[in-house]
């Protein structure tokens, strides 16, 4: 299985949101990459019995070494054996600054993920001819015309129920519309006097954003015309974080500092406050579902999923992203039903796990500020199990 080449190999699609990531981090760090698609036959022969399942992104190093999962492909770079590649830390030394990184990495990923799938499958007229010709660069290598439509056709029908399983449903749609217009201004705002999220250079938490942003929101037809017409610093936000060349324009002569202070802009402020409206009362009934279900399985071994398919990203089973396990939460005056998946959990362990090794003083500010944006409840969120990632899968840690 192993093959030693001279460059990192990176296994995704432009179609993907969660290869943006990645590729985002790759590309604007100046770490050189070839990027294959996931229908090559090293991926399906090599790849995917390797991690146990098909999903992107998964990133190949030199040495042969298979890393899978966006995050754990940056952190190969910022805490691992690929740091002397790496440009500038993507994760802040402030804790203040971490911390809300962390948030737009979870939100970015995951919070985003209704306008990014309505915006993809619900606006045929504008967007079928583009998504038939990219989704075609998942496919195997050597399909018929014939094939390939078939294949397109059964992958978009996936897409379409996972839309629904994300909370995209006839009575939200208007709501998302709206809900992405609002953070498209919140953005825009911030974006005047800074050319990223928190500074002069990118951070995990513009990695984490950007994954919705770019492969959905930006390329797809239909939403790029909201983006350009109401948002172009947003725009221009994306292009600088799919650019090799550190390129600013408007910020031409910045540093690569980041914010400094123990407070933050009041357009920063705004977009945590945004993302606590959006985020916090849907992750809070993910993981009090997650409780639900783990109290009722104590005798879930550590190191497994607890279910008979140790691939699957639902809590309670499925493949794919129709997964298993629902919680029901309030927003924005409807009813939603989600799809509980343990991954967002792990992500949120980040944040937490960060700021554990704060200062007294630096975690009681990080407190005081995210109280002002109503997010303070998401430091104390917590799963009765830690998710844990071992061997490419999400898995379930000792009971505490």
């Amino acid at each position: 299985m192993t093959e030693t080449t001279d460059h990192y190999t990176l296994y995704g699609a432009p179609v993907s949101l969660y290869t943006g990531k990645a590729r985002s981090y790759l590309r604007t760090q100046g770490i050189p990459f070839v990027e294959m698609s996931p229908g090559s036959d090293r991926y399906l022969n090599e790849i995917v019995p390797a991690v146990g399942r098909w999903i992107i992104p998964c990133m190949e190093t030199p040495d042969g070494t298979i890393i899978q999962d966006g995050a754990d492909i940056i952190d190969h770079f910022e805490r691992g054996p690929g740091q002397p590649l790496r440009r500038y830390n993507a994760y802040p030394t402030s804790p203040l600054l971490l911390a809300v990184a962390h948030v737009f990495e979870l939100f970015g990923g995951e919070g985003l993920l209704r306008p990014a799938m309505h915006y993809r499958w619900n606006f045929d007229e504008q967007n079928l001819s583009f998504l038939t010709s990219e989704f075609a660069l998942l496919m195997p290598q050597g399909l018929t015309a014939e094939q390939a439509e078939q294949g397109f056709l059964q992958n978009s029908g996936r897409m379409r129920k996972a839309a629904m399983v994300f909370g995209v449903t006839p009575e939200s749609q208007p709501l998302i519309e709206t809900a992405f217009h609002e953070w498209l201004d919140l953005f825009e705002a911030h974006l005047v006097d800074h050319p990223y999220l928190l500074g002069n250079r990118p951070t995990i938490g513009d990695y984490g954003l950007i994954a919705a942003m770019w492969a959905h929101l930006y390329r797809d037809p239909a939403p790029t015309m909201v983006i350009k017409q109401r948002a172009p610093r947003v725009g221009r936000w994306v292009e600088r974080m799919t650019s090799v060349e550190p390129y600013r324009h408007e910020f031409i002569g910045n540093d690569d500092d980041l914010i400094a202070g123990d407070e933050l802009p009041a357009t920063l402020v705004a977009m945590l406050r945004y993302a606590s409206e959006e985020y916090l009362p849907e992750i809070s009934a993910h993981v009090a579902a997650a409780n639900e279900w783990l109290a009722e399985h104590p005798e879930i071994e550590a190191g497994t999923n607890g279910l008979d398919d140790p691939a699957t990203r639902g809590l309670t089973g499925g493949r794919g992203l129709i997964a298993g396990g629902a919680a029901t939460f309030p927003w924005r005056g409807i009813e939603l039903t989600t799809s509980v998946m343990p991954y967002r959990f792990w992500l949120m362990q980040r944040l937490h796990d960060d700021l554990a090794s704060a200062s007294a003083d630096d975690a009681a500010n990080v407190r005081k500020v995210f109280s002002v944006a109503g997010l303070e409840p998401v430091l104390d969120l917590r799963t009765l199990r830690r998710v844990e990632r071992f061997d490419h899968l999400e898995v379930w840690g000792p009971l505490t």
